[in-house]
C-alpha cells in the first residue's frame, strides 16, 4: 500500500475526491516528518509511536578493504507498534 492507495481508500470512505484525499494524506505525512525533524515524539493512538534517537559516532570497518573508518553521529527515526495494532496483527 502506498500514498495513492491510502488516498483512494480515504476518498471512498469519506465520499470525497481522490485529489482532496491525497492532499490530506500528504499533509499528515508532512506534519509527521516536520515533527520528527524537530525531535518530537509522534504518538498515534492504536497505531504506534515514532521517536527520534541519536546514534553516536563510532568506528567501523570498510567491508571490502577491512580498513577502519569513522562513522559520523546521526539521528534515526524508530517506530514502536501499539499494543492494539499488535493484537490486530496476531488475531
Amino acid at each position: 500500500m502506498n500514498n495513492n492507495d491510502i488516498a483512494e481508500r480515504l476518498a471512498t470512505q469519506q465520499g470525497s475526491t481522490k485529489a482532496d484525499a491525497r492532499k490530506v494524506v500528504d499533509a499528515v505525512f508532512a506534519m509527521i516528518a516536520d515533527a520528527a525533524a524537530e525531535g518530537d515524539e509522534i504518538a498515534l493512538n492504536g497505531f504506534g509511536k515514532f521517536k527520534v534517537k541519536d546514534s553516536p559516532a563510532r568506528e567501523g570497518r570498510n567491508p571490502s578493504t577491512g580498513e577502519p573508518i569513522s562513522i559520523a553521529a546521526s539521528k534515526k527515526l524508530t517506530f514502536s507498534v501499539a499494543k492494539a495494532l499488535k493484537d490486530k496483527l496476531n488475531g
